[in-house]
């Protein structure tokens, strides 16, 4: 990771670590970078979003190359609107599932791939540079809408779609965000019936108490009103986790299990699935009895990706969610991922519930120790001796991965047992050492 980029793009407090100043900064690095053309750019609800957006594409603008504005829209439908237009770089302007204080850039390539790591060092370079181009009078780029984005959008997705719906009810947790219009919309035309859950663009609200971070509302809506399937995104909807008709909770591992077992079911390249460290042992064991191979990385979608196209492999996310069938998008996306699952309940004739059963589920606690700076603390002497201790205790049969996140000030601590209460204990101990080690280094 550089200075500005981290594991998914830039992200910081906006108008205080993310500045429309830095974002100007952005637009005229990438503009550089790339060679000028055409930017498409979208973003979610978030209350910041506008002011980054009218920065950063004043910054494109400013080199002489030009911004096609989608507005509103998830992550995965600016990568494959960008690679479709044409574009010359995709930018995205959402901090996922962070807090509503955050806000994020993230990029992608006229092919729909997240920037190359090459790529990205060379727009830091150019960062804090004076250097770049200034033109004037009709050397200035200009901007402009993209009114049918959503339409195109919408078409490729429900395209994926094995027929009509009708006699399917949905609740769909849009989390106040980048899903607001499109996960309605698709499900509606595809002929389910809907009930929609803070579908209301407010970017005061996104993430909050809701969506794929918060699934207690969408489990009750389930419930009461007697849907088939619950679907909750996150804010940039590149994300989803679904509830059975019976409110449980099937997460990305969950929903990677299904898929890959009625691809190997179906001989479509269903051989090999790559997950992350994080993925449970579990669904492991269950993709390993069908005859598929799970490939482990470490965590991060960009990790996830690298390993999918260097095997050749077809599937594979994280247990949040974020997964990716790279032989329909370029990058994780929400509402394709629902679309697959729910090809795989009309395929089989199959609730849920009974799909859910086929991937088991070790317990698993995670615990996010808050620090003020993540970096070596996982390699602490304190808390190697508490994770020495308690793989000691554990005796092989289960595991413990410390590790600080990629996007936020937090080290997070992950523990498998064979029973929920050693797992928790475990996890409560090792967060204490980690919880020290931060205090002990401020």
């Amino acid at each position: 990771m550089g200075r500005y980029f981290g594991t998914d793009g830039i992200r910081g407090v906006a108008n205080v670590d993310l500045t429309p100043e830095l974002a100007f900064r952005v637009g005229r690095a990438a503009a550089a970078a790339v060679g000028g053309g055409v930017f498409f750019v979208g973003r979610d609800t978030r209350l910041s979003g506008p002011m980054l957006e009218a920065a950063l594409a004043a910054g494109v603008c400013s080199t002489g190359a030009s911004v096609e504005l989608g507005g509103i829209l998830p992550t995965p439908a600016v990568a494959y609107l960008a690679r479709r237009r044409g574009a010359a770089c995709g930018v995205v302007i959402s901090a996922s599932h962070n807090p509503v204080e955050d806000n994020g850039i993230k990029l992608f390539g006229p092919d729909g791939y997240k920037l190359p790591d090459a790529r990205e060092e060379q727009i830091e370079a150019l960062l804090d540079g004076d250097g770049l181009p200034r033109p004037s009078g009709a050397g200035v780029g200009d901007i402009r809408p993209v009114p049918d984005a959503e339409e195109a959008y919408l078409a490729h997705v429900a395209s994926l779609a094995v027929g009509r719906l009708d006699g399917l009810r949905v609740v769909v947790d849009c989390a106040y965000g980048a899903a607001v219009r499109t996960a309605p919309r698709l499900w509606r035309a595809l002929g389910a019936e809907v009930i929609a859950l803070h579908a209301e663009p407010d970017g005061a609200r996104i993430n909050v108490g809701c969506g794929s971070t918060h699934l207690a509302p969408l489990q009750a809506a389930v419930r009461a009103s007697g849907a088939d399937l619950g679907l909750a995104h996150d804010g940039d909807a590149d994300r989803v986790l679904a509830v059975d008709e019976h409110g449980e909770v099937a997460d990305g591992d969950t929903i990677m299990g299904i898929c890959a077992l009625d691809r190997r079911g179906r001989g479509v390249a269903g051989d090999v699935v790559v997950a992350t460290v994080m993925s449970n042992a579990g669904f492991e064991t269950a993709l390993r009895a069908a005859g598929v191979r799970v490939e482990r990385t470490g965590v991060g979608d960009r990790y996830v990706l690298e390993r999918m196209r260097e095997i050749g492999a077809t599937l594979g996310g994280e247990q949040s969610g974020h997964i990716i069938f790279l032989d329909a998008t370029t990058t994780g996306d929400g509402l394709v991922t629902a679309v697959e699952l729910v090809n795989v309940m009309r395929r089989t004739g199959r609730p849920l519930s009974a799909l859910r059963a086929a991937i088991p589920r070790f317990p698993q606690v995670l615990r996010n120790v808050r620090v003020g700076d993540r970096n070596g603390v996982a390699e602490a002497p304190v808390v190697r001796e508490a994770v020495a201790e308690a793989m000691a205790r554990l005796a092989g049969a289960g595991r413990i991965l410390v590790r600080p996140s990629g996007t936020e000030p937090l080290v997070r601590v992950m523990v498998e047992a064979p029973s929920l209460e050693e797992a928790e204990a475990v996890a409560g101990r090792v967060a204490e050492a980690v919880a020290r080690a931060a205090g002990g280094a401020a």
